[in-house]
């Protein structure tokens, strides 16, 4: 069984903003593969995908973003699924809008998502796509920058890598994750 996570925070003024990028490929997902995320547990949202490479959990933490750890490990351990059945999916900001970049263990680099994760799981070592957003223009806050929405220019490059992430994580039902990190970085 694998688990997929995608990254944000809930509530309307969060949607398809960059710090949400995680919850709108899940979305993509659930849409594509027909499965609405209209079951809950442990403070987030999921739906159980029944594919031909086996059961697949899209899963939305509700917990705020700070927090994504608290819903992630009771669910793990619920459904029995090890660490390196799951892949989580979120923002960067040190990567261009739109690029990918995936691992399979790293530190949190500030987001405050992995860190959460990372406290949670005891491990660094799981692995993840990076969706990049690009730094904020100078005089921005980070904060108000990765909770506003995407230029209207940059919303085609963002669908493009939402595609890109979905095809990623498909093609990790049946490669190991590190054929797919050698197919899609820099994609």
């Amino acid at each position: 069984m694998k688990l997929i996570i995608g990254l944000g925070n809930p509530g309307k003024p969060y949607e398809h903003t960059r710090h949400n990028i995680g919850f709108d490929v899940i979305d993509e997902l659930a849409n594509k593969w027909n499965a609405p995320l209209n079951q809950s547990k442990f403070n987030g949202k999921y739906a159980s995908v029944h594919r031909p490479e086996g059961k697949v959990i899209l899963l939305k933490p509700l917990t705020y973003m700070n927090l994504s750890g608290e819903c992630v490990r009771p669910l793990m351990d619920y459904f029995d699924i090890d660490v390196e059945d799951i892949i989580v999916i979120y923002d960067d900001l040190d990567l261009d809008t739109g690029k990918l970049r995936l691992r399979g263990k790293g530190s949190a680099g500030g987001h405050n998502g992995i860190k959460s994760l990372i406290q949670h799981l005891g491990t660094q070592e799981f692995n993840r796509i990076r969706v990049g957003v690009s730094r904020p223009p100078a005089g921005v806050k980070v904060a108000d920058y990765v909770l506003s929405k995407f230029s209207k220019e940059d919303q085609l490059i963002v669908k493009d890598s939402i595609d890109k992430c979905c095809d990623a994580v498909e093609l990790s039902l049946t490669k190991p994750f590190l054929e797919v990190m050698n197919q899609f970085n820099g994609a």
